[in-house]
């Protein structure tokens, strides 16, 4: 039988030689910290400083200053964002005393504050207000902050969840936008290279960032690692809110954040099963870069030893 189709239901396609290569070429919205045209989130326990973290960031890509005093921003640009736990004037309070410390003017820098009550991005027509929105600023950044208040979707949920990512990734591509996305982490999440197993909910969110940034408390400071898909990681750093003027608190770094040295596997897999993280052994190997042999025979002795089981879902921690 014939299906007739019609023109306007045809996907649009290109030939692979006519793709410009200059497409490929990675380029970033903050260099080494947060790609152009990326989505990812800011991760971290509560009271790590991540909506600081994102300000910073967004004052940045405004203003075309350095973030964090270190972070080139190439391309600057509108930013739109929305904060969901700040009232305006203490989203005003905080972008002012970041720029002040920066010596620049708070007139006319643009940044946008969405200031309605809520917004739901799981369902009309909140959904299509924000597209809206994005596309009447044309921002280079949207920053949201924090995903929980975003939506009434179970974060459990992988299809939930891979569905309000879908719609993000869709703004992305829509209006060639950043998105950042602030989400909390689990208690006792580990950090380091297995830092987003951390975050809250479905490993969907972990996945979707093309850019993804970390923070986590090492005594009385902040530390920031990132991972990227399409570049390598940068070295950690440590920061600290600088508090000493209340009228130009800010984050700064510290230093180049250095980690003890690496313990053994069993210590390391260990720490990466931590806070009731369960994975498969193909996931242990790829977060560790160890032999599969090797990991193998220490599974098998910490399983003996009851401190690891294996379930259906993976390997899990006891105690």
């Amino acid at each position: 039988m014939k299906i007739p189709v019609s023109v306007n239901q045809q996907l649009p396609v290109v030939r692979v030689d006519e793709i410009s290569s200059e497409d490929y070429a990675h380029r970033w919205l903050v260099e080494e910290l947060w790609g152009a045209k990326s989505v990812g989130v800011i991760g971290g326990a509560p009271k790590c400083a991540k909506t600081w973290l994102g300000l910073d960031i967004a004052l940045s890509v405004a203003t075309g200053t350095a973030c964090l005093g270190k972070y080139v921003v190439p391309e600057p640009g509108p930013v739109l964002i929305y904060l969901a736990e700040d009232s305006l004037p203490a989203v005003r309070g905080r972008v002012a005393g970041m720029a002040r410390h920066r010596g620049t003017e708070l007139s006319g820098v643009e940044i946008h504050v969405i200031t309605a009550g809520s917004l739901r991005l799981d369902r009309e027509p909140d959904r299509m207000r924000l597209l809206e929105t994005t596309r009447r600023l044309r921002p280079r950044l949207l920053l949201l902050d924090p995903l929980v208040r975003l939506h009434g979707i179970d974060e459990n949920n992988a299809s939930e969840v891979a569905a309000l990512l879908a719609y993000f990734r869709s703004l992305q591509r829509l209006l060639d936008v950043s998105v950042i996305l602030v989400h909390h982490t689990r208690k006792n999440a580990t950090g380091g290279a297995a830092a987003g197993l951390g975050l809250r909910g479905s490993s969907d969110i972990h996945a979707f960032g093309d850019s993804n940034l970390y923070l986590r408390r090492a005594k009385e400071h902040l530390v920031l690692s990132t991972e990227h898909r399409a570049a390598p990681a940068s070295p950690p750093i440590y920061l600290a809110l600088a508090t000493t003027n209340p009228d130009m608190t800010h984050l700064e770094v510290i230093a180049q954040h250095r980690d003890r040295k690496q313990g053994s596997l069993e210590e390391r897999i260990l720490d990466v099963l931590g806070g009731g993280v369960v994975l498969t052994r193909a996931r242990l190997r790829g977060c560790l870069a160890v032999k599969n042999e090797r990991l193998g025979e220490v599974l098998e002795s910490l399983e003996h030893s009851g401190r690891l089981c294996r379930t259906a879902a993976g390997w899990q921690r006891l105690g």
